[in-house]
């Protein structure tokens, strides 16, 4: 009986450390539908009528997190910003998104 307990504490203490990172990526996503797939894209692509960047390009990606954040947070060019409509932990969460959509 007491293996079987140490399985079962083991599997729930392996699930509570992914539990997180899981829903950080579904929240990033969320966000990501709703406040930049208008103008980036479903896929970020961009979209060429509307002059946004493709932001899986080597540009993009190249970008530090420090200097996405600042066009997230400040806003860049025709972006506007998002400080006061996002919390920080958002853009944070969007900065990691954003660099898994490499070509």
């Amino acid at each position: 009986m007491t293996k079987w307990l140490q399985r079962i504490a083991l599997f729930s203490f392996v699930l509570a450390l992914a539990l997180p990172q899981v829903a950080m990526a579904d929240s990033a996503a969320d966000t990501y539908k709703a406040k930049c797939a208008m103008c980036h894209g479903a896929e970020g692509a961009g979209k060429a009528a509307m002059g946004t960047k493709d932001l899986g390009s080597a540009d993009i990606q190249k970008m530090s997190d420090a200097d996405l954040n600042a066009a997230i947070t400040n806003g860049k060019g025709k972006m506007p910003a998002y400080k006061g409509k996002l919390t920080d932990a958002q853009i944070t969460d969007l900065v990691k998104y954003i660099h898994t959509l490499k070509k």
